[in-house]
């Protein structure tokens, strides 16, 4: 598949990050037998992470703007382009050592996202897209599964944990679709989940509570590779409301209708 120098550039920060992460992941199950635990080095991974996206992606593109995890909101003088990062995503996967964990970049281009990488260093898994140019998991071409009924799909999503997302509301949702689908998977990782929709491993997602940098490059990946994905409430306000629903057309609607069914009375 030939790349952008853009998608290149996002390409290389990935892989020097991930070189890091790896490294850092190799060490985590040394320090679970510790009684301080590995909890202080995992927080230091995930800087040193975002520390090297963060001077990969300067050096190539100075002017542009960044929305990262660790840093917040970093101002660039270009008002066009913003890079939205999450270093290390599914951090308490891999703070337990658990291989599903991700770094995550998007490319946003006057409020369009229009490139995104997600890279899984524990597995080498690298997952590209360009707005119009299609998704890639290595230099495979990826498509969403074909499955048109609920009844048939596995579905994956991210349960709130501890002091975050409304975990009745939640059950509420897990109820309906565990009614009316073949299995509903928790990978512990937004991206990593998004991605699995693109390349048809998981038929469908939803979740809420979800930071721009857990969505922004999956969103791509999956139109890219011909799936829909919207809010809960079916609108485009993903980025700013944290609620997604995912899957291809057929199993994207079902999904959203089955998600916002009330709780029936007892």
């Amino acid at each position: 598949m030939a790349r952008s120098a853009l998608l290149n550039v996002m390409v290389q920060a990935a892989m020097k990050a991930g070189r890091s992460l790896g490294r850092d992941f190799g060490e985590v199950q040394n320090l679970q037998v510790s009684l301080k635990g590995p909890g202080d080095y995992v927080s230091q991974a995930d800087r040193k992470a975002e520390e090297i996206i963060h001077a990969e992606l300067s050096r190539a593109r100075p002017g542009y703007a960044f929305l990262m995890e660790e840093r917040g909101v970093v101002e660039g003088e270009d008002g066009q382009h913003r890079w939205i990062v999450d270093p290390l995503d599914g951090t308490t996967n891999f703070l337990h050592g658990l291989p599903m964990f991700a770094i995550s970049i998007a490319l946003e281009r006057q409020g369009q996202i229009v490139a995104g990488v997600i890279y899984n260093p524990a597995m080498d898994e690298l997952y590209t897209a360009e707005r119009g140019g299609g998704a890639f998991l290595n230099d495979r071409r990826l498509r969403v599964a074909g499955r048109s009924k609920l009844s048939d799909c596995v579905i994956g999503t991210g349960i709130p944990h501890l002091g975050r997302g409304h975990h009745g509301n939640y059950l509420i949702e897990l109820r309906h679709v565990m009614a009316e689908t073949s299995g509903v998977r928790r990978i512990g990782a937004a991206a990593l989940d998004l991605a699995y929709v693109a390349a048809g491993r998981l038929d469908g997602f939803w979740e809420d509570s979800l930071s721009p940098w857990d969505m922004a490059a999956g969103m791509l990946l999956i139109r890219e590779a011909g799936g829909f994905v919207s809010d809960k409430a079916g609108g485009q306000d993903m980025l700013e409301n944290g609620s997604i629903v995912a899957g291809n057309e057929a199993i994207h609607r079902a999904l959203l209708k089955t998600v916002k069914k009330p709780l029936p009375p007892r």
